[in-house]
C-alpha cells in the first residue's frame, strides 16, 4: 500500500532556517506582513523575501499559492518556498497551501516554518494528500521518501490534532490504490484479501462466497459475475467503536472490471473500467480511517465484488433474475450492472444489521457526468435531513456534492412487461432512473442516500489535493458525517 509522508512536528528553531537542507517554506500574509520564520529568512537572504512580497507576482498570487526562490543566498536549502497565507486561514486555504507545498517540494526534504499560523494540521493534511504517487508497477528506480518537518509554536498540540487527519490520509490513499489498481491485479479474490487484512486494525471482516450468496438468494448480484472466472463475493467490515446502538451502513459497488457484459462497451476508453469498483474503494477507505482513528461509532461497510465479463455463461439482455428481496428484474442492458449488485447488498445490510441510516456509493452512470461533470457527485435521497447532513459534511471537506431529483414519473420508466421491473429506464434521466431502481431496495423509514461518483472517483487531470487518477473522493466527507452525526 502507498503510505502518506510521515510528518514530524517540532519546536520553532529560527537558527535552523539557515542550515536546513532541501527546501524551506515560509509564510507571508496577503498584505505582505512577514511572520517570525519569514523575517528570519528575509534577514538571511538580504531582504529578498520582502522584495518579493512587494512584487507584482506576489500580488497576483491567491491564498494558498506557493512561489519558489531557487538557490537563495544565505540559506543551505536549494529552494525557498514562499506561501501566501493569512495567519488564520480557512480550512480549504490551509489544505491548498499544503498541497501546493507538496507539488513544489519535489523529492527534497522539506522544513515548514509554520510558527503560530492557525491550522498547521490542515496544511499538513493537504501536503500529505497531494504527495501521492501510484508507481508500484513501474520498474524504474523510485526516489526515496523525503522528510517533512513542521516547526510550530506548540508541536505537541499540533501533532495531537494532526493524528486523526493522518488516519484520513491513509484511508484516502487506500481508496486511491484500490481504484488505480489494474484489474489483473485487483481481482475479486485480491480485493477481498486486502480487506481481510484490515482485521489487524481492529475491524471485523467477513467474506461471503458464492455458495453463501446463493443461499441468501442474491440472484441479482450473482447474475452480474456469472460470465467471469473470478468468483463473486460480498465483504462485510464492521467497526464497533460505539455503544450498543445499531450501526450506520455504507454499501459500495465493487465491479473490479466492467466490459459491459453481452451489452459490450466500445473499445475506446474501456481500460478506464478498472475504476468501476470506486464505490467499494471509498467504503474500504472510510472503514480503514475509522479503525485507525478509533472512531467512537458503530459502522458497517459492505462491498459487492464482481467482474462483468461476456462469455457463454454471461447474463443476457432479456433474462429475468430474482433479487434477495424477492423482486424479479428484467435485465434489459447488462452494462447497467452496478445497480444489480447494490440491490442485493443493500437489502442484506438492512435485513442483517437494521442500520440507523444507509449510504451507497457507486460509479454508476455516465449520465451523471453529463449532468455534473467532474466537479460534483450526484446525491439522491429519500430524506431531506439526511441528504442535507451529507452535503454539509462534503462541503466542509471541500468535496463537491449536488442533490438530484427523484419522483414517481421517473420510477414509472422502470416498468417491465415480464417482471417486476427493468434494470434501465431508457436514455433520458439515466442517473435518476438508476436511483429510482435502488430506492426499491430501501425499506420504509430507512434514511438513505445514493451517491453516484462516476464523475469524481477518477479523473484525467489533477485536482486540488490529488494528482491525475483516483481521487479518493468521499472518504473525508463520510468520515466527517460519521463524526458529526453518529459518534458518541
Amino acid at each position: 500500500m502507498t503510505t502518506p509522508a510521515e510528518i514530524q512536528f517540532k519546536d520553532v528553531d529560527l537558527d535552523g532556517v539557515a542550515t536546513a537542507s532541501g527546501a524551506v517554506a515560509i509564510f507571508v500574509d496577503a498584505d505582505g506582513k512577514l511572520d517570525a520564520g519569514a523575517r528570519k529568512a528575509n534577514t538571511l537572504t538580504r531582504k529578498a523575501v520582502a522584495r518579493f512580497a512587494e512584487s507584482e507576482k506576489f500580488e497576483k498570487m491567491a491564498a494558498g499559492d506557493v512561489a519558489t526562490i531557487a538557490y537563495p543566498a544565505g540559506l543551505t536549502a536549494e529552494t525557498l518556498l514562499v506561501v501566501k497565507l493569512s495567519r488564520r486561514p480557512s480550512s480549504q486555504e490551509a489544505r491548498k497551501a499544503g498541497a501546493q507545498l507538496a507539488k513544489s517540494q519535489g523529492n527534497a526534504d522539506l522544513t515548514v516554518c509554520a510558527g503560530s499560523i492557525a491550522r498547521a494540521d490542515e496544511i499538513a493534511l493537504g501536503l500529505a494528500l497531494r504527495d501521492y504517487r501510484f508507481d508500484s508497477h513501474k520498474t524504474a528506480e523510485k526516489p526515496s521518501k523525503s522528510s517533512v518537518t513542521f516547526m510550530v509554536a506548540k508541536p505537541e498540540e499540533v501533532a495531537k490534532s494532526a493524528a486523526p487527519m493522518a488516519a484520513i490520509a491513509e484511508g484516502v490513499f487506500f481508496t486511491r490504490d484500490l481504484t488505480n489498481e489494474p484489474a489483473n491485479i485487483l481481482t475479486t479474490d485480491d480485493f477481498a484479501a486486502r480487506l481481510a487484512a484490515m482485521h489487524e486494525l481492529g475491524l471485523e471482516v467477513e467474506i461471503l462466497e458464492e455458495d453463501d450468496l446463493e443461499r441468501l438468494g442474491m440472484g441479482s448480484l450473482l447474475c452480474v459475475g456469472q460470465g467471469s472466472d473470478s468468483p463473486s463475493k460480498v465483504v462485510v467490515m464492521s467497526w464497533n467503536g460505539g455503544g450498543d446502538e445499531a450501526p450506520f451502513a455504507l454499501v459500495g459497488k465493487g465491479v473490479v472490471f466492467d466490459t459491459g457484459g453481452i451489452s459490450l462497451k466500445p473499445a475506446g476508453g474501456m481500460e478506464d473500467m478498472t475504476m468501476d469498483m470506486g464505490g467499494a474503494g471509498v467504503v474500504s477507505g472510510v472503514m480503514r480511517t475509522l479503525a485507525l482513528r478509533k472512531a467512537k461509532a458503530n459502522v458497517v461497510g459492505l462491498v459487492g465484488l464482481v467482474e462483468n465479463m461476456p462469455s457463454g455463461n454471461a447474463v443476457r439482455p432479456g433474462d429475468v433474475v430474482t433479487s434477495m428481496k424477492g423482486d424479479t428484474i428484467e435485465v434489459i442492458n447488462t452494462d447497467a450492472e452496478g445497480r444489480l449488485v447494490l440491490a442485493d447488498v443493500m437489502w442484506y445490510a438492512q435485513e442483517r444489521f437494521k442500520p440507523v441510516g444507509m449510504i451507497n456509493l457507486a460509479t454508476l452512470t455516465g449520465a451523471i457526468l453529463v449532468a455534473l461533470g467532474h466537479e460534483n457527485a450526484g446525491v439522491f435521497s429519500n430524506s431531506d435531513d439526511f441528504s442535507d447532513a451529507f452535503i454539509k459534511a462534503a462541503g466542509s471537506e471541500g468535496e463537491g456534492a449536488w442533490r438530484m431529483p427523484m419522483g414517481k414519473a421517473y420510477d414509472d420508466l422502470l416498468k417491465s412487461r415480464v417482471a417486476d421491473m427493468k434494470n434501465i429506464g431508457g436514455r433520458m434521466a439515466g442517473s435518476i432512473t438508476a436511483a429510482q431502481f435502488l430506492q426499491r431496495f430501501v425499506k420504509e423509514d430507512m434514511p438513505w442516500c445514493h451517491l453516484d461518483i462516476a464523475g469524481v472517483a477518477s479523473v484525467k487531470s489533477e485536482t486540488a489535493l490529488a494528482p491525475p487518477g483516483a481521487t479518493g473522493w468521499g472518504v473525508m466527507a463520510l468520515n466527517r458525517l460519521i463524526a458529526d452525526k453518529y459518534e458518541s
